[in-house]
């Protein structure tokens, strides 16, 4: 449930933004806190939680909080994976306790990411990779790291698969793409233009697009057929629009994109997966291929190259 209160943070605005980041900030004390004092808490007036409510799904205040609690509880039973989650990183801080925010961060956006992703738009991306001609894939600075790697993954089962970060090439690439193709654009935000260009254009030449992003109303979700989420994140940085609290942290010195890398490589590694076990024998015959290739490279086992 704070998954999605995340991920529709960015399309809340006014009084009821600032009841999601209140919830956030302190998912616990929403939990036992009554609509009048969330209400007060967040600047805000009992109608605008009840609003509140009602644009998550909740019939009502009472269903928010049992949602909140039944998720705050099994959180605290998770191995401590969200301990101090919401503390900025210093920059005297010792790497331990630096090492245990990275680690809380990212495990709780993988977390997230479980909880969001719609494995029916993973299986159906499969579907179309499985039988693709070839496959595209379109990203930009963090997000075509990322991209890179699906790229590798897919190439080394034999499946024909080419990434692009250059707008230039990659509108060449999407223009000469046909139906039966497919199209795989990745953005955090969902807002990096040159990526939704890529993808628009396959699209309008009839490849399936899908969009890995962590904004399902993005532009680049808009113009896609299958989306992919991942969780959102928020920098430490950053204050609430009335500037009273800061909004729920990953941990500083690390951009959004860079904290949903993690996350994001999870929902790729998912989907090269799910195409592997659709092409199996292919898939199989050219990975035992592709590591004999190369099997000579690998140093002796007494340490001494070959």
């Amino acid at each position: 449930m704070l998954a999605r209160v995340r991920a529709q943070l960015p399309e809340f605005t006014g009084a009821l933004q600032r009841v999601a980041e209140r919830v956030l900030v302190d998912p616990a004390a929403a939990a036992r806190a009554t609509i009048v004092e969330l209400a007060e808490r967040s600047g805000t007036s009992p109608a605008t939680v009840t609003r509140f409510c009602r644009a998550l799904g909740f019939d009502g205040y009472a269903d928010l909080r049992l949602g909140i609690a039944g998720e705050t509880g099994r959180a605290a039973r998770a191995a401590g994976w969200s301990v101090d989650i919401g503390r900025e990183v210093q920059p005297g801080d010792p790497l331990d306790r630096v090492l245990g925010q990275v680690m809380a961060a990212d495990t709780r956006a993988m977390h997230e990411t479980v909880a969001l992703l719609d494995l029916a738009q993973v299986a159906a991306a499969a579907d179309a990779i499985a039988s693709a001609g070839r496959t595209d894939i379109y990203g930009a600075s963090g997000s075509a790291l990322v991209g890179a790697e699906l790229q590798l993954s897919l190439h080394r089962i034999g499946v024909p698969a080419w990434a692009w970060t250059d707008v230039h090439s990659g509108l060449a690439s999407a223009a000469v793409l046909s139906p039966g193709d497919v199209a795989v654009g990745i953005s955090h935000s969902g807002q990096t233009r040159e990526t939704i260009e890529m993808l628009a254009e396959a699209g309008s030449r009839g490849a399936t697009t899908v969009a890995l992003t962590s904004s399902p109303r993005s532009p680049l979700a808009e113009v896609a057929d299958l989306l992919l989420a991942n969780a959102p994140t928020r920098t430490a940085s950053r204050a609430s629009r009335d500037g009273s609290e800061p909004a729920v942290a990953a941990t500083s010195f690390r951009p959004d994109a860079l904290s949903a890398r993690h996350p994001q490589l999870v929902v790729l590694d998912l989907l090269y997966i799910a195409v592997a076990q659709r092409t199996h024998q292919r898939a199989h015959a050219a990975f035992q291929r592709t590591a004999r290739a190369v099997d000579g490279h690998r140093a002796a086992s007494g340490g001494e190259p070959p």
